[in-house]
């Protein structure tokens, strides 16, 4: 295999799978990067046998060919070298060269025979998004997925597809996030795609118009279009992206819903969120709660703690029901409202047993669980 490449164009493909690959205690290639040089087009491939990435790239083909080479130190390398051409050269025994101006480097790859294929999508169902829309709709839920490693069945975004609508849901058992949006398929499908996944598609979307999702058995792919600002900086064709799916059933998260909340006001998000972060200040891990006193026509925010001291904020709402006192973590506000766009939101709740709700006229709802006033 003989190959050469932008410097730039290499670094960058690297840098977009290199999140993908696995471990070298358990298996040696897993921390590998397959190289695959064939028709005008450099191809990058990592995974960890749980989640793969590919990507590809433009050069220059003398030889093809392919090989796998350790991809962090690959990535290290490329890094600092000139911002001249790459030329790459390899053996049949996966002997390396890799020379860009002055510098020279010789690796040892692995034999790309021993590299695990990626699963490819050729389910049938399959739907587009616009890459944009998707994002937000991660970012709007997926700081809900439980980080218990016993409780492995939430540790992930649940998806699905049902009657021409997308739902996005997580939870931890103690806040709920979900989102829906239109789209074209009229398919069904549900999967849970685990937080890894979900945290490399959150950094991978924003590249292109559109998104291919494809579910199958056992997997979920997705095809991600590339702008020509992108391509300009060296990938080319469609990065996908597969990822096995949690196996299990997802709580039923619709009973957690209220159907019906006592009390309803409308809600500033921007400034709602400065209040209970400036008030949350004075929290620590064993008082972690703000307090909040709904009443006409001001919500007052109170914390406090020993170490700390204690703290108050007033924001001015239209409300004419009873004096409500209601308390919750004070991160459980505060990460929905800084990942949302909207500027005003709608706060149902009940008395102090109750759970809080965020709405947002599209279609997205946050149920954060109380916790006693004191």
């Amino acid at each position: 295999m003989k190959f050469t490449v932008d410097r730039d164009f290499f670094a960058n493909g690297l840098q977009q799978v290199s999140n993908a690959t696995g471990s070298r205690n358990t298996r040696p290639i897993l921390g590998n990067v397959l190289i695959e040089a064939y028709e005008g087009c450099i191809t990058l491939t990592a995974t960890n046998l749980e989640m793969g990435i590919r990507v590809c790239l433009p050069g220059q083909i003398q030889r093809p060919g392919k090989t796998t080479l350790p991809a962090k130190k690959l990535a290290s390398i490329v890094a600092l070298l000139p911002k001249q051409d790459v030329d790459v050269t390899a053996s049949d025994e996966d002997q390396v060269k890799i020379q860009s101006g002055s510098a020279t480097f010789r690796m040892m790859g692995i034999k790309a025979a021993d590299f695990p294929a990626l699963p490819e999508s050729t389910s049938a169902l399959e739907t587009f998004l616009a890459q944009d829309s998707l994002q937000r709709m991660l970012k709007s839920v997926s700081y809900a997925q439980s980080h218990d490693e016993n409780r492995y069945i939430l540790n992930g975004v649940h998806l699905k597809l049902r009657e021409g609508k997308l739902t996005l849901a997580a939870t931890d058992g103690r806040r709920l996030a979900m989102v829906s949006s239109p789209v074209e398929e009229q398919g069904s499908a549900e999967i849970i795609l685990p937080a890894r996944a979900v945290s490399e598609l959150e950094r991978l979307l924003g590249k292109g118009e559109r998104i291919r999702v494809a579910f199958s058995e056992g997997h979920v792919a997705f095809g991600l279009e590339l702008n020509p600002d992108i391509q300009q900086k060296g990938l080319i064709k469609e990065l996908y992206l597969v990822s096995k799916v949690v196996d299990g059933d997802y709580p039923d998260y619709l009973k957690v819903i209220p159907k019906e909340s006592a009390h309803r006001i409308k809600v500033d998000r921007g400034l709602m969120y400065e209040c209970v972060r400036r008030c949350a200040l004075v929290v620590s891990p064993k008082n972690n709660s703000i307090r909040m006193k709904v009443s006409n026509p001001v919500i007052e925010f109170s914390a406090s703690s020993p170490e700390y001291g204690d703290s108050q904020e007033t924001m001015a709402i239209q409300y004419d029901g009873p004096d409500v006192q209601l308390a919750f973590n004070p991160n459980f506000i505060l990460e929905p409202l800084s990942c949302l766009t909207q500027d005003e939101l709608t706060f149902e709740f009940g008395d102090e047993l109750s759970p809080g709700l965020f709405k947002t006229q599209a279609a997205f709802v946050c149920v954060i669980m109380p916790l006693k006033v004191s």
